[in-house]
């Protein structure tokens, strides 16, 4: 993994996508979270882990359908969190019916993502998309 941030900006993490990246990725957004916490308080307790939440469904999304590396970016926005999450895969997400029994998924981009967000985009680049959602701080 590699980081960098800046108090004047977003702050971003690269990750090589393989099976501990969602976990350093809650951790990376968990210490940006907590700085952004000190200077600007979320305005009810749950906003943190429900960013936490948004960053660990995006990112997992990233691992299983993307091979290569996956890039997050957080910054403090006009009273929210914007999350980005780009990958490698120039797939598109879609909603799909929740899989009880067999294990692949379904239940992140509509059941979490999207009621969490204030608003969220997905956009196509070269190489692959970004998923962006703005959560409320």
């Amino acid at each position: 993994m590699t980081a960098a941030s800046s108090r004047s900006g977003p702050w971003y993490a690269a990750f090589d996508g393989g099976p501990g990246t969602p976990l350093h990725a809650r951790e990376s957004a968990a210490a940006f979270l907590t700085a952004i916490a000190d200077q600007a308080p979320p305005t009810d307790a749950t906003r943190f882990d429900k960013a936490l939440l948004v960053v660990s469904e995006l990112v997992t999304n990233a691992v299983r359908h993307a091979p290569g590396p996956v890039v997050l970016t957080l910054d403090a926005e006009d009273g929210g969190i914007g999350i980005t999450v780009r990958d490698t895969s120039p797939v598109l997400p879609e909603p799909r019916s929740p899989d009880l029994l067999g294990g692949t998924g379904g239940f992140g981009w509509s059941a979490i993502i999207k009621p969490l967000a204030i608003d969220f985009d997905v956009r196509s680049h070269p190489g692959g998309k970004e998923i962006h959602a703005l959560l409320p701080w």
